[in-house]
C-alpha cells in the first residue's frame, strides 16, 4: 500500500490491534490479510527542513486493560502514577507523541454526553472513576512535550454479545436496532447514518472541549472477517440504492472518514486526522495497484480504501499495522521494504493534506502549524 506518511515508530507500551485482546480473531494473529498498493507518492523534504519532524509514537491502548490502567480496580491516584511512568518511559525513548485509546469500546476516557464511562476505568461500565481523566493525561503529556493523539473506535461496542452488560446509558443498549453480532463481539452498523452521527459527534465532543493534537483511527471499520458475511442486510436494503454491497459499504466509511477529516479541521486546523490501517491495500492479483503480497485486503475484506483517502487528502498521515514476521512470503519485507527490491516504489511521502504530519514540538493551542506541500496522486 501507500508508504506511511510520516517515519513512525512505536515502542513501550505497543499494542498491536492484531492482538487478540483487541478483539481482532482472525488473519492477523496467523499472519498478513490480503492486502497492499504500490506507493504513489514522491519523497519530499520536511515541511521547514527540520530533520526532527518526525512521528515517534508510542500506543497506549485501554480495551482490556491491556497498556493502562493495568487495574481498573486501582486508586485514581495509582492510575494516575501508573500513566505518568508511561509517559516517561516514552520521553526517555525519544517518542514525540503517544497514541491513546480514548474511546475503545463506544465508551469514554471522559465526561462524555453521548456515551458512558468506560468500564475499563472502573471495572463497571458507566461508573464515574472521580477525576477528569482525558484532561489529567493531556496535561501530563504536554508537560514532557509529547503530542496527544486521541485514539477512537468508530464501530465497535463490545467483546461479547450481551447488550445487558452495557451500561444502562450506552447508545448500543437504548438503540439496540444499531448494533448487530458478528464474530465474538457486538458492533453498530456503519450502514446507518445514525450510527456515523453518533461517531461523530463523539469525535466533535472532544475536538471542541479538549487540547488535543489528533484525532487517531485504527483499523477497525467493517470487522475483520469471521463467521460469514456481516449481517448488515436491513440498512443495505433501506439505503443499499442499488450500489453493490462491497461498494456501498466502502462509500458508508468513506463518507465518515470525509466528513470527520472537514469537520475536525474546521474547528480546529492545527489538529491532524491519521488512521493506522491494516497494512495492505490489495494484493497484485486483485488490482494491478496493488502489493506484490497474498494478504488479506483492507479495501475487500474490511472495506477500508486508504489509497482513496491518501489521494482525496483527507488525512494528514498514515500508519500501516504491519504486523507479521519478517520473511512471511505473504507480504515479504524484503520485497516491500525501503532498502529492499522495491525501493524505488516505496518512497516517504509527506502529508497528503497539505498539512504536516506532526512536528518534533507540539504546536501552541490556537495556533496553526505550518504549511507544508502537498503530494500529487
Amino acid at each position: 500500500m501507500a508508504a506511511a506518511l510520516t517515519a513512525g515508530a512505536s515502542a513501550g507500551a505497543l499494542a498491536a490491534c492484531g492482538i487478540t485482546a483487541f478483539g481482532g480473531t482472525t488473519g492477523r494473529e496467523d499472519g498478513p490479510a490480503r492486502d497492499g498498493a504500490r506507493a504513489e507518492c514522491p519523497g519530499v523534504p520536511a515541511p521547514d527542513g527540520a530533520k526532527g519532524r518526525q512521528l515517534r509514537g508510542m500506543w497506549i491502548a485501554s480495551v482490556g486493560n491491556t497498556d493502562w490502567p493495568k487495574d481498573p480496580k486501582a486508586s485514581p491516584a495509582d492510575q494516575r502514577e501508573q500513566f505518568t511512568r508511561l509517559l516517561d518511559t516514552a520521553a526517555a525513548m525519544n517518542m514525540n507523541a503517544v497514541f491513546v485509546q480514548i474511546r475503545p469500546n463506544s465508551d469514554a476516557f471522559y465526561d462524555s454526553p453521548y456515551e458512558p464511562w468506560s468500564q475499563w476505568l472502573t471495572g463497571t461500565p458507566g461508573k464515574n472513576p472521580g477525576y477528569d481523566v482525558l484532561a489529567f493525561m493531556l496535561k501530563e503529556a504536554h508537560a514532557r512535550n509529547l503530542e496527544f493523539h486521541a485514539w477512537f473506535n468508530p464501530y465497535r461496542v463490545s467483546r461479547h454479545h450481551d447488550l445487558k452488560k452495557l451500561a444502562p446509558k450506552s447508545p448500543a443498549r437504548q438503540h439496540p436496532d444499531w448494533v448487530r453480532k458478528y464474530g465474538k463481539g457486538l458492533w453498530y452498523d456503519p450502514g446507518l447514518p445514525q450510527v456515523r452521527d453518533l461517531a461523530t459527534k463523539a469525535v466533535m465532543d472532544v475536538v471542541t472541549k479538549y487540547d488535543i493534537d489528533a484525532v487517531h483511527f485504527d483499523d477497525y471499520f467493517y470487522p475483520y472477517p469471521e463467521d460469514g458475511d456481516f449481517p448488515d442486510d436491513a440498512a443495505f436494503k433501506a439505503y443499499g440504492n442499488g450500489m453493490k454491497r462491497a461498494d456501498w459499504r466502502r462509500r458508508n466509511v468513506d463518507t465518515l472518514v470525509e466528513s470527520l477529516s472537514g469537520r475536525i479541521h474546521a474547528a480546529k486546523p492545527w489538529v491532524r486526522f491519521g488512521i493506522s490501517p491494516f497494512g495492505v491495500w490489495r494484493n497484485k492479483s486483485s488490482d494491478p495497484d496493488g502489493s506484490p503480497t497474498a494478504a488479506l485486503q483492507s479495501y475487500d475484506d474490511i472495506y477500508a480504501d486508504t489509497r482513496k483517502w491518501i489521494r482525496q487528502g483527507w488525512l494528514d498521515y498514515v500508519t500501516p499495522q504491519l504486523y507479521w514476521p519478517i520473511g512471511d512470503a505473504r507480504a515479504d519485507y524484503a520485497e516491500l521494504a525501503p532498502g529492499g527490491p522495491a525501493r524505488s516504489r516505496a518512497p516517504a511521502c509527506s502529508s497528503p493534506s497539505g498539512r504536516p504530519p506532526t512536528a518534533s514540538a507540539r504546536t501552541p493551542p490556537g495556533a496553526s502549524p505550518p504549511n507544508c506541500r502537498a503530494t500529487s496522486p
